[in-house]
Parts: structure tokens; sequence; C-alpha cells
């Protein structure tokens, strides 16, 4: 039985590379090539992996990317359950413009979902030994409804397991309705969910207890970019402020962030110890070219110059 589950419905076969320079017209020569597997719940497992949980990542995969996309999982001793669609996996390509330090961020649509393909999901779900820790990650592909998050919500409280939900729109909202362990918005992504400004901290806060006092979400983290992070339970409130670190790629910083924390729930730190791993695994992935991610040594070296102020600052947006 693996502790941990993750769902990913829209992986990608993240290429990353670097130019001079990015100019229309010309033909850009690049270098430094990468291909790693991606998608939400795809780089969940694979930082999960690297910080030794027991993990199993149940995904959709189709055509030559997706075999790809397989056969990378494999080289890096990622177990994965595929669940074969007729459409081809997406892609995804990153380019780092040398001269400006800037990257660009490419993000292919993803393949048309037939419903008999997310029966054939559900199905393969009901077949895997319930797990401790249930991660439903990134978009969702066109022809997939908004509830799935909320249907994922509802197997995961089947298991005894604990929902933890990272995406935006219509989907979190859904699972949001459903009722989940934890859920973590960027600060844009929260917006959208409360139609509220949230021009500080304080009205962050206030909106992430309000999801909690509805039953919503036991867990509030909210990613805040280069401002740092702010973790709300019904006992806490905790920010971190963010890290010194040289950003050379943001590419999975967020999914770093869940790994990190779900990882030390797997291993039964409190939440607050748990949050400075996010913030940890999420530092670390920045520092770390294209799509690579975060190496566990990383993680551990630098949660232990994690912040975590009870007095939450006057931050505004």
């Amino acid at each position: 039985m693996s502790d941990i589950l993750t769902v990913t419905l829209n992986p990608a076969l993240d290429v990353s590379a670097i130019t001079q320079n990015v100019r229309p017209t010309s033909k850009l020569r690049c270098d430094a090539v990468q291909r790693h597997p991606g998608g939400g719940g795809i780089n969940v497992a694979r930082v999960l992996h690297r910080l030794g949980a027991e993990c199993q990542a149940v995904c959709l995969l189709g055509g030559p990317s997706g075999q790809m996309l397989s056969l990378l999982l494999e080289q890096e001793g990622v177990p994965c359950v595929p669940v074969t669609i007729a459409g081809h996996t997406r892609e995804s390509f990153t380019v780092l413009e040398s001269a400006s330090g800037q990257e660009f961020r490419f993000v292919l649509p993803g393949p048309d979902i037939h419903p008999d393909e997310i029966q054939t999901l559900m199905a393969t779900l009901a077949r895997q030994a319930p797990p401790k820790l249930v991660v439903g990650s990134g978009s969702l592909p066109p022809g997939v409804t908004t509830d799935f998050y909320a249907q994922l919500a509802q197997v995961a409280q089947g298991w005894g397991a604990r929902m933890v939900v990272d995406g935006s729109g219509p989907a979190v909202a859904a699972a949001l309705a459903q009722g989940v362990y934890m859920v973590k918005p960027s600060l844009r992504e929260m917006r959208e969910l409360t139609s509220l400004p949230l021009a500080d901290l304080g009205a962050v806060r206030e909106a992430a207890l309000a999801w909690i006092a509805d039953r919503r979400a036991e867990v509030v983290a909210v990613s805040l970019g280069d401002r740092g992070a702010m973790l709300v339970t019904a006992q806490s409130v905790l920010f971190a402020p963010p890290l010194p670190v040289q950003v050379v790629s943001a590419v999975g910083a967020g999914d770093s962030f869940v790994a990190g924390m779900v990882w030390a729930l797997s291993h039964g730190h409190p939440v607050e110890r748990a949050f400075a791993y996010a913030v940890a695994a999420g530092s670390a992935a920045l520092s770390s070219t294209g799509t690579a991610l975060c190496s566990a040594s990383d993680v551990h070296r630098v949660v232990e110059h994690v912040q975590l102020l009870t007095e939450i600052p006057e931050l505004r947006f």
C-alpha cells in the first residue's frame, strides 16, 4: 500500500531549453535541452519519491508523448499507474533567455477526454489500496467535468484518506463544496475563488478562516509568490517570509510546495512543521533549472532557514 496517491488528468511532457535572445521571426538556437515528466500531480509524485515517500502516480497518458512521459517516470523510479487515452498527452516548452534571465513558458492544451476514459480512471482508482493521503493537482483537460476533484474527494473520504487539492477555478470550488483536508491556492487563484480583492494578508487570513468555518477545508496554504506563503488552520495562522534564493526557474515550485507538505504530513509531522517543509521545497525548486524541480538534500538543508511568524505583518499586494 502506498501512503500517498497523486492523480493527474492533464500531465505534460515538459521540455526546457536556453537561448541567448528571444526574438520574433528569427530561428532561436537552443541548448541545455531537458525533458521531464510534468503536470501537477506528476511533479508532486516526483518530489515525493525523491524525499523517500511511498507514492503512486495515477494519470491519463496517450500517444508518443505519453509513452515518453511514462519512460521518464520509470527512469526516475516513480511508480506510475497509467490509464490509456485515445488523445496525445500534451507538451509544454520553457525557454530561458540567458541575456535577460527571463523565462518564457509555452503551454499547449490538453487532449479531449472521453467520458469512458474518466470511468476507466475511476475504476482504476477503485482497485488501489486505500492510501493515507490523496493529492489532486493540476488543470483539467477538455471533456472533464468541473466536479472531478469533488468526485475524487468523495473517493478519498470513502478510503478514510486526507484529500489535498491544488488547482484553480470551478474545479477547486466544487472540491471545496464537497470538503477537503487541504487546499493550496495561489493569491490569484484565491481571489478568483472568493471573488474578493484580498489586498492584504489580513484579508487572505479571513477568507481562509471562512472556508475552515464552513468545513470546506481544514488547512489552507496560500502561496504568495515572491512575498512568501501563509498557513491557516482553525488553531493557528502562520506567515513564512520568502527565502533569499537565486531564482533560476519558477516551473514546478508550487508542485514542490505541495510535495514538501504532503511528505511531512505522511511522516507524522504537525501541520506547522509540514508548512516549513512546503516552503523549503518550493524555494529549493526555484534554484533548479528548467523542470528539474528540487532535490531532497536541498529541501532538508533549506528547511532550517524557514521562518514561521505568528504575528502577521501588514503586507499589502
